[in-house]
């Protein structure tokens, strides 16, 4: 079982649901780009995937806060 501090990996003003679906989206992304190259993954691609958000690799980006600038 993950064993991670969720407060360790979210911004001040993230959501543990952004945090959860970029983890989620990033596993599959992993396990899409393992099937295309025919490896196998031994390490839960969940798990890889927080490790990847943990250590800076992947960067989340919360697009419900962004913009839009109409003329």
């Amino acid at each position: 079982m993950l064993d991670v501090d969720l407060t360790e990996l979210m911004d001040d003003d993230m959501s543990r649901y952004a945090l959860v679906t970029a983890a989620a989206k990033r596993a599959r992304q992993i396990t899409d780009k393992a099937i295309a190259d025919k490896e196998i993954i031994l390490e839960k691609t969940v798990s890889l995937a927080v490790e990847e958000i943990k250590s800076g690799k992947c960067k989340i980006i919360d697009r419900s806060k962004e913009e839009c600038n109409e003329d």
